[in-house]
């Protein structure tokens, strides 16, 4: 079975292996080693004024969710986030998947009042202080952070077995943390998410470096099933099961 070493929070983990067909689960060897953590940040949702709320993730539609029980129109970057944000009653509409494509959108379309993004402790884009410049009042709020974790012992074993490793990865930081810990990275296949998350693993001398064809959970499931096709030589018809 082929190593699949999953890295991001236990939640987003489990959910992206659930999505993977039957018949390349069973040839994948599953290991959960999560290198961030998501915890709520405390304080209520500063919402006086806002007319509309900006969401670029789940972790921040399931935050202000919990903490709020006002629901406002809700501008998301991606699908996933978008529908997370519908389900939980947020009048959400998917502005891309990125957060570049959700900018363009709103100075296309300016809504009318103040924008609130819901956010992690790091994020990238400054989609705050853009739209604020663009003339589209924003300004930002954490609600929630992300803390850094170290490697499990059961992750530490797999990387020192020198076998080959399938290892997706969703964001910078957790890309660059990675990339502290991993040692000795060429029996590593590294799947990053976006060329963002591929950056900080560029100076590693691993086995091969994939760069996801779009930055969504469906282009990189296509990435993994590749590289484990690729490794235990699988014929092409499991992909449809």
């Amino acid at each position: 079975m082929v190593p699949l070493l999953m890295t991001r929070p236990l939640a987003g983990a489990e959910r992206f292996a659930d999505g993977l067909p039957a018949a390349a689960r069973a040839g994948l060897q599953i290991i959960y080693a999560p290198l961030m953590e998501i915890r709520p940040a405390t304080g209520p949702i500063e919402l006086q004024g806002v007319k509309g709320v900006i969401f670029t993730s789940l972790n921040g539609v399931d935050a202000a969710s919990r903490e709020t029980v006002t629901r406002l129109p809700a501008f998301c970057v991606g699908q996933r986030t978008s529908q997370a944000a519908a389900k939980a009653g947020w009048q959400a509409m998917c502005l891309g998947e990125t957060a570049e494509t959700l900018i363009a959108a709103l100075q296309k379309q300016p809504p009318q009042g103040q924008l609130l993004h819901l956010r992690g402790a790091f994020a990238r884009g400054e989609i705050a202080a853009r739209l604020s410049s663009a003339g589209i009042p924003c300004r930002a709020q954490i609600v929630y952070d992300q803390v850094l974790l170290p490697l499990t012992e059961e992750a530490q074993a797999v990387l020192s077995a020198q076998n080959d490793v399938i290892v997706p990865l969703f964001s910078p930081r957790t890309a660059r943390h990675f990339a502290n810990l991993c040692g000795d990275a060429s029996h590593l296949h590294l799947i990053a998410l976006s060329p963002a998350v591929a950056e900080p693993l560029a100076g590693l001398n691993c086995k091969a470096l994939r760069v996801s064809k779009a930055p969504d959970a469906a282009a990189m499931t296509e990435a993994v099933l590749d590289a484990a096709a690729q490794l235990s030589r699988l014929e092409g018809d499991w992909r449809a099961e």
